[in-house]
């Protein structure tokens, strides 16, 4: 049954991103970390679950490989302090029971070779 359960959960979480590429799940202890890719082979998202939900770190990242987000996820919910990244800004988003606390956002800086 659990299998089964862990197995809904990649479904859910696979549909959602729409990839063709099998995920590779990981047996680690009593968590099953999952690796998603890309098409073009590189990661496109990584972390673990645990008795079929989210849970502990999951990292991001685009096509290229550029990290895009990072957070933690509790019993499947987010939680605590999240990272997104695009070519934009920064932004922190702070989780509190599930919902959306904070925000904070910082614009990215041009370097210029001088």
């Amino acid at each position: 049954m659990k299998k089964i359960l862990i197995l809904g959960a990649f479904l859910l979480v696979g549909v959602g991103f729409a990839q063709t590429t099998k995920p590779v799940l990981e047996q680690e202890g009593n968590l099953v970390k999952a690796t998603y890719y890309y098409d073009n082979g590189k990661v496109q998202q990584q972390g673990y679950f645990k008795d079929g939900k989210l849970t502990g770190q999951w990292i991001a990242f685009d096509e290229q490989g550029n990290k895009k987000s990072i957070g933690e996820y509790v019993n499947g919910a987010k939680s605590g302090k999240w990272f997104f990244w695009n070519d934009k800004a920064l932004s922190e988003v702070d989780y509190s029971d599930s919902r959306v606390a904070a925000v904070k956002s910082w614009a990215q800086q041009a370097i210029v070779n001088k």
